[in-house]
């Protein structure tokens, strides 16, 4: 895909990483039409790519996402919600096309994020967040729903109670407290957030990346679906791992380890 400076998403590759960039620093990551249109699109050539190994999905500016662009949206109230709908299928699109890749994903926050720019968030399955991100939802404060996923991922990482807590009350969350409530993995200095992230993805390209996204995926995948279909998926996906080289050779360094720890010991 052609990709310029000013597009609402970017996508770069390199390395087997993907980066994935809000690009909308003027409206704090807000997404509009343009962004949701690109989310989708970029969403389905990470999903559809064989060199892509794990993602990083960071926004350049002082927030991470404030969610939808309001200002955007207002004007097309006079086309009535079907719109604002269709255009939410299309963000949704390309949340079920990552998450349900089996491509690992971690999350960069550096600052604000509200509304629907915690479902953004939350496609990652490892997020990363500044000291200074925060957190809130905010919907009901412009008559709206939760969208972007934030009905699905938000109660899956936080639990239910906390969950109707962040989109019932005005109730923003620092840092701190997100991660005390599971909402993100790791807090950090802002000047280490890049690097960080960038560590994060370092370290699932560098091992068995096969088998880190396929993990990613069984999990993902988990939700709402038959027991049983989890473990046929279960039994099949390892199957197919112990079968690739990349499990052998750890397999067969891990036995050699073993059998060196448990031999006995020559005394003199």
């Amino acid at each position: 895909m052609t990709q310029h400076d000013n597009d609402p998403i970017r996508l770069d590759v390199a390395g087997g990483i993907a980066r994935i960039t809000l690009n909308r620093p003027e409206r704090l990551g807000a997404i509009n039409r343009a962004a949701a249109l690109a989310w989708r699109e970029i969403a389905g050539e990470v999903a559809g790519r064989g060199d892509v190994q794990a993602v990083i999905l960071d926004s350049i500016g002082p927030a991470f996402c404030a969610g939808g662009d309001v200002l955007e949206f207002a004007t097309l109230a006079r086309e009535g919600g079907t719109t604002i709908a269709e255009l939410a299928d299309v963000i949704h699109d390309g949340h079920r096309l990552l998450t349900s890749a089996p491509i690992p994903i971690v999350t960069a926050v550096q600052g604000a994020v509200a509304g629907g720019g915690l479902g953004f968030m939350l496609v990652g399955d490892y997020v990363v967040a500044s000291e200074k991100a925060r957190f809130v939802s905010r919907y009901a404060d412009i008559g709206l729903t939760p969208d972007c996923g934030v009905s699905t991922l938000l109660p899956e990482a936080i639990g239910m109670r906390r969950a109707l807590e962040m989109v019932l009350t005005d109730r923003s969350l620092d840092a701190e407290t997100a991660r005390d409530w599971g909402l993100i993995n790791e807090v950090v200095p802002a000047e280490e957030l890049a690097s960080r992230a960038e560590a994060v993805a370092a370290h699932w390209v560098s091992g068995a990346s096969l088998a880190f996204g396929q993990a990613k995926r069984l999990l993902r995948t988990s939700v709402g679906r038959d027991f049983q279909a989890g473990l046929d998926d279960e039994a099949t996906t390892i199957g197919e791992a112990f079968a690739r080289t990349e499990s052998a050779e750890r397999i067969a360094a891990f036995a050699t380890r073993s059998h060196a720890k448990a031999a006995p010991k020559e005394t003199a």
